[in-house]
């Protein structure tokens, strides 16, 4: 990916390139400045460049005490897609994740985002649930690789 670069969030300048990404691939999930500051407390957050422009981002929460479990969510934005952005996002966290101590990687998906869905897909992950948060109406996916190390 010549001129892509993808760094750590640092700063509320690139905290706001995050949410912004963030906000407009999943925006039933909107995330208000203070929102985006408490995940980057929790997570590593990440952004993607290209040049000065930012095309996307990622989360990746650490593993968790159930089997060594993190997740890794890359997003791009819509104009940037089919570019090989989103693989270099997605192997980015899927490394951060792996030196956290992640045994096994999950991702999570907005049904609703067929583009997202298609590309957990084409990087090996298998679907493990479906759900509705409790007051809402968009409907989410919970994915995860396989134990084989598909995806490795």
């Amino acid at each position: 990916m010549s001129g892509l670069r993808i760094v750590a969030v640092d700063g509320d300048g690139m905290l706001e390139h995050w949410r912004y990404v963030h906000n407009a691939v999943v925006p039933p999930a909107a995330l208000s400045p203070e929102d985006a500051r408490r995940r980057s407390q929790w997570y590593r957050l990440a952004n993607a460049y290209l040049g000065d422009v930012v095309v996307g981002c990622s989360t990746v929460r650490p593993p968790t005490d159930r089997g060594g479990v993190a997740t890794v969510i890359a997003r791009v934005l819509p104009a940037f897609r089919g570019r090989g952005f989103g693989t270099a996002v997605w192997e980015d966290g899927r490394a951060h994740a792996r030196v956290l101590g992640a045994a096994v990687i999950e991702t999570c998906v907005l049904a609703a985002n067929t583009d997202g869905l298609r590309f957990a897909a084409r990087h090996g992950f298998v679907e493990v649930e479906r759900y509705v948060l409790d007051g809402e109406r968009d409907e989410w996916v919970d994915l995860r690789l396989p134990p084989d190390g598909t995806g490795d």
